[in-house]
């Protein structure tokens, strides 16, 4: 009630939003700008926080809805004047890693893997299961490069060099976010951009993190031990709550829980 009454202080407030699981788009997906856009608009507007915590446990996704939500995280603190604490648990790497360096600051376990600063693509080729087959694979296009990495085709030397330029420039913008936000921080002289993993003491070495810490002690350390959470998540429709979904969500848990393995998780 302290903060509905006038000259009475108020405790402050740190408001936490987890970020936990794959990144993708739609509304399905775990981690996606349409999904966090109402969560992270909540955690910035209400309450007049004093600060936002992001919990991260992500081992990244799409790149594009990575700097999407990434994106939104800055302008929702430039907008409010509120700062950005990430904490890491088990993982953040990838677009997870890209997520942490939105916050001010980033704060990890001993044992969390940060990194993978990187871009892949990946597929499998079916054609000579196909000729096995007996089975004629037909393709008419308009434009050479239509029917770019064709799973159903032999693969062309021009594709893939097609698709390594499309990498690398993915993985520019993904050092260029990393520099631009964790600047003089980053270790001179230490590749950090080859798609490596790290845990987290070795990381601060690096100055991937700024240090080992746990959300609520270095809240504490930073806003006094009066501070108090606001945790806010994704709202779940009726539906999902009652498992009606139970199909689609076993199969992006499959898919989840494979890109977790990446890491040993």
């Amino acid at each position: 009630m302290k903060r509905f009454i006038p000259f009475v202080k108020s405790d402050p407030v740190v408001a936490v939003v987890r970020l936990s699981g794959t990144i993708g788009s739609g509304a399905r997906a775990q981690l996606s700008d349409e999904v966090l856009a109402p969560v992270l608009d909540r955690a910035f507007r209400r309450g007049r926080p004093r600060a936002v915590a992001l919990l991260i446990n992500s081992p990244g996704g799409s790149p594009v809805q990575s700097a999407l939500i990434g994106a939104r995280i800055r302008r929702l603190s430039a907008e409010k004047k509120v700062p950005v604490h990430a904490f890491v648990e088990d993982v953040a790497a990838s677009g997870g890693y890209w997520l942490a360096c939105a916050a001010d600051d980033i704060w990890a376990d001993y044992g969390s893997i940060l990194g993978s600063i990187g871009v892949i693509s990946s597929g499998f080729g079916a054609h000579v299961l196909l000729a096995r087959q007996g089975v004629e694979r037909r393709v008419h296009t308009a434009g050479q490069s239509k029917s770019l990495l064709d799973p159903f085709q032999p693969e062309k030397e021009e594709d893939v060099a097609r698709l390594r330029v499309i990498l690398d420039d993915m993985h520019t913008g993904f050092i260029d976010w990393v520099k631009s936000r964790r600047g003089d921080k980053l270790t001179a002289g230490t590749d950090l951009f080859t798609g490596d993993v790290w845990l987290g003491a070795r990381a601060q070495e690096m100055g991937l993190i700024d240090g080992l810490a746990h959300l609520e002690p270095k809240m504490k350390e930073l806003y006094g031990d009066k501070v108090r959470f606001a945790r806010y998540g994704r709202r779940r429709s009726l539906f999902q709550r009652l498992g009606a979904t139970l199909t689609q969500d076993a199969l992006a848990g499959l898919e989840e829980r494979a890109a977790y393995a990446r890491f040993g998780l």
